[in-house]
């Protein structure tokens, strides 16, 4: 369940009629001018006066709660289904309830957005990263800039845990509310495709919008490559409202070119990557156990940068963070030294340091595509051998479950599969798609139990070696079934490393 935004409310309650106004509606019962003090998505949340938008969901539809959310006291409903039967309160019919909810959350909040400089990151792998880094830099100068993603969101004055990478219009309405509230001069966003083909982000304007990368993950959801191609592309073509001023895309990805022609039509692009073609460019990349070094290259300039962030892929989510800064109007030559103060994401590549004799960490990779990249990575700084503990989703998509194992034998030395929010999947049947990894799986152990998983990869490292947990990176939860129970790998892993100096002193 999400968390319950602290917002000022309107003084004046506005009516239903008023947030209304002007949207078609095809059916209509009840007091349009019942005063509203609340707009909500989850009949859970409902207060007294609440607005309840009904919408379509994966599992269930929200119209099946409406009764729920009229006995916990909402004063209206809007539904994408008919109303005629809603009871004895304020009620609307919509074509697209998703749209009409992000104008009304907008309308209900005043408009916050329109005090705040939206920069939005979208892409497969690297939105945390990006985003957070971005707001660093933008606050080095004294501002101050919210920030909405997979890790958690910062709103001005408090911090609180994320429940979705991208939240409702709803919540984001009142989350900007806040921010601008408490004098936040913008506010980054990591923007999912779900996000996008939801329209939770549907008339909230970018200045910035910057492209990461694309591999298959969410493929399931959205049926093929293409069309989550399509539902990322959103961000950029105008589709979720005017089309951003800027555009950073990444060059060095095949779907960042196709992007980037795209978006030449409509505004400027700032391309970056390695490529020669990169307006913001990288190049003499040193990689090592601290890190990165490399020189940025940008309008006949350069400056050389340092970070903490290990990886070449971790190189590109630099480039695109100063990208979209430059889109902002900031220099970004001049932002080497905050790029050297960064201190990393919580579960991105992060190292847990419990007196052990190799290095660990913990990172979020759970496609073939990153996993491959964290341990090439990996593999080009330790002199020793590289080994990973890794699982697939359950009740997600299973065509990614071989191509996952493979990038994994293909690069780790040993590696322990297992479990990865099975949810409502058997572990034995995650394993079997598992196996059927292109190459075969003769270095790869299937253990179901974490824990047990992790233990064994740190029981086997010795100096030189490294060990990856990949997968769940900052989550704190296993899901199975309708089940949630609390595990950190980042937690288990000093546990192990405890349990294992204490059998050795």
């Amino acid at each position: 369940m999400s968390p319950a935004p602290m917002t000022a409310r309107p003084v004046q309650r506005p009516t239903f009629r008023q947030l209304l106004e002007g949207i078609a509606v095809s059916g209509r019962s009840g007091d349009w001018d019942a005063p509203v003090s609340g707009v909500v998505t989850d009949s859970r949340r409902v207060l007294p006066g609440s607005l309840f938008f009904a919408l379509p969901g994966l599992r269930s539809d929200g119209a099946a709660f409406i009764d729920e959310a009229v006995g916990r006291g909402a004063s209206a409903v809007v539904s994408g289904s008919s109303v005629a039967t809603v009871p004895g309160v304020a009620a609307a019919q919509v074509a697209a309830p998703r749209r009409v909810l992000a104008e009304v959350a907008r309308r209900f909040h005043g408009h916050p957005e329109r005090a705040l400089t939206l920069a939005g990151v979208t892409g497969t792998n690297g939105k945390t990263t990006v985003s957070t880094l971005l707001r660093h830099l933008l606050q080095s100068d004294g501002s101050a800039w919210g920030l909405v993603g997979t890790v958690r969101y910062h709103l001005g004055r408090r911090t609180v845990p994320s429940y979705k990478t991208t939240p409702e219009s709803a919540d984001l309405a009142a989350f900007f509310r806040e921010m601008a509230d408490a004098g936040c001069a913008g506010a980054c966003l990591e923007v999912s495709s779900h996000a996008l083909h939801q329209d939770r982000v549907h008339g909230f304007d970018f200045a910035v919008a910057g492209f990461t990368n694309l591999t298959r993950d969410h493929v399931d959801y959205h049926g093929d490559l293409g069309a989550y191609l399509e539902a990322k592309t959103a961000l950029f073509d105008g589709r979720t409202g005017t089309v951003p001023l800027v555009s950073a895309v990444n060059l060095d990805d095949a779907a960042g070119r196709s992007l980037a022609q795209a978006c030449g039509a409509r505004g400027r692009v700032i391309g970056f990557g390695r490529s020669p073609d990169a307006d913001l460019r990288a190049e003499d990349v040193t990689l090592d156990p601290a890190g990165a070094a490399f020189t940025v290259r940008w309008g006949g300039a350069s400056a050389r940068f340092v970070s903490s962030l290990p990886g070449g892929y971790n190189v590109e989510n630099v480039l695109c963070a100063l990208a979209m800064a430059a889109g902002l109007g900031r220099d970004p030559l001049a932002l080497a030294g905050a790029v050297a103060d960064f201190p990393g994401v919580s579960g991105r590549m992060e190292r847990v340091e419990a007196g052990q004799e190799f290095p660990v960490f913990v990172d979020y990779a759970h496609t073939d595509d990153a996993l491959r990249n964290a341990l090439g990575m990996l593999r080009s700084i330790t002199p020793g051998r590289v080994l990973c503990v890794f699982g697939c989703g359950g009740s997600r998509d299973r065509g990614k479950r071989p191509a996952m194992t493979a990038a994994v034998a293909g690069l780790a030395h040993r590696a322990w599969a297992t479990a990865d929010n099975p949810r409502r999947e058997r572990i034995e049947d995650i394993f079997a798609d598992m196996r059927a990894a292109p190459g075969g799986v003769a270095n790869v152990s299937f253990v179901p139990d974490r824990r047990e998983a992790i233990a064994l990869a740190v029981g086997d490292a010795r100096p030189g070696d490294c060990v990856l947990v990949a997968g769940k990176g900052h989550e704190t939860t296993q899901e199975f079934a309708d089940t949630v129970v609390p595990f950190d790998d980042r937690q288990v892993v000093r546990q192990v490393i405890a349990l294992r100096r204490g059998r050795s002193s």
